[in-house]
């Protein structure tokens, strides 16, 4: 009698359970928020300032009055393991520190994202060569904000995905010009890179939660990354050479980091 009594316990808790864990289901479908990319240029762990002179682990040193870059096709992966990637002729954005706020981040602003509860955001540095494959045509409003922003050589060339303005010094030269203008040229040679970043924490996106993801870019690593990089051999000025370009788009791949999110 007591094993029965014991059987429906367990049978009447198991049900209850059951029905709490139903009711604590959020119903998503169709439920949409905001989303805010924050990216926020360093140099090691101090924030990026124009002007301030930063040294390199060769001794060479070097400042910069320029510093932008082209972030593309952003998707970001749910705690299911479901993809929501932004919409495709939206997806496109010059980080630019020039607008960067009194915190110094630049801000990208994601709307009309699924809710759902994100752990992972993958985003490419540069344009890849089905967009560039398009043609001038194909790219909507960005080609002319490319080549208002300076991130646009002739269509034949293509895109600028970086684009870093200053000087160097080293023992032997003192302020020489210093100008990494580097993109994937045209067909004849692919720059574009992905990162895939995790989150420290999920990241609850709803129509009443507007979360926000610190993305730190640590320029330092564009020249001390994968490749520690001299500006003495030929890395002073990286345009469309087949041998320095490549160097620096890997490096440019491992400058990202999450340092936290706000829910």
């Amino acid at each position: 009698m007591k094993l029965t009594t014991y059987a429906c316990v367990a049978m009447l808790a198991i049900f209850l359970m059951s029905c709490s864990s139903d009711d604590n289901t959020e119903d998503l479908t169709g439920e949409t928020g905001t989303l805010t990319l924050k990216f926020d240029n360093s140099v090691g762990d101090s924030d990026f300032i124009f002007g301030d002179t930063y040294t390199k682990s060769n001794n060479e040193s070097y400042k910069l009055t320029t510093l932008k870059y082209l972030i593309s096709n952003v998707s970001i992966t749910d705690s299911e393991g479901n993809t929501f990637t932004y919409p495709y002729d939206e997806n496109i954005f010059i980080i630019d520190e020039a607008n960067a706020d009194n915190e110094g981040a630049i801000h990208i602003i994601l709307e009309g994202v699924e809710a759902a509860d994100y752990t992972q955001v993958t985003f490419g540095i540069g344009v890849d060569q089905e967009r560039y494959n398009l043609g001038a045509e194909g790219q909507g409003d960005f080609l002319e904000e490319a080549a208002d922003a300076g991130m646009l050589w002739n269509w034949s060339t293509g895109y600028r995905f970086t684009r870093f303005d200053g000087t160097y010094s080293s023992d032997s030269v003192t302020d020489e010009a210093l100008a990494i203008h580097m993109g994937s040229v045209g067909n004849a040679i692919d720059n574009y890179r992905e990162v895939t970043l995790d989150f420290p924490n999920s990241v609850r996106v709803r129509e009443d939660a507007s979360p926000q993801i610190h993305i730190v870019a640590d320029i330092a690593k564009v020249f001390d990354g994968t490749t520690s990089v001299n500006f003495s051999d030929g890395y002073d000025q990286v345009h469309t050479s087949a041998e320095t370009t490549p160097v620096i788009a890997d490096n440019m791949q491992g400058i990202f980091t999450v340092h936290h999110v706000h829910n």
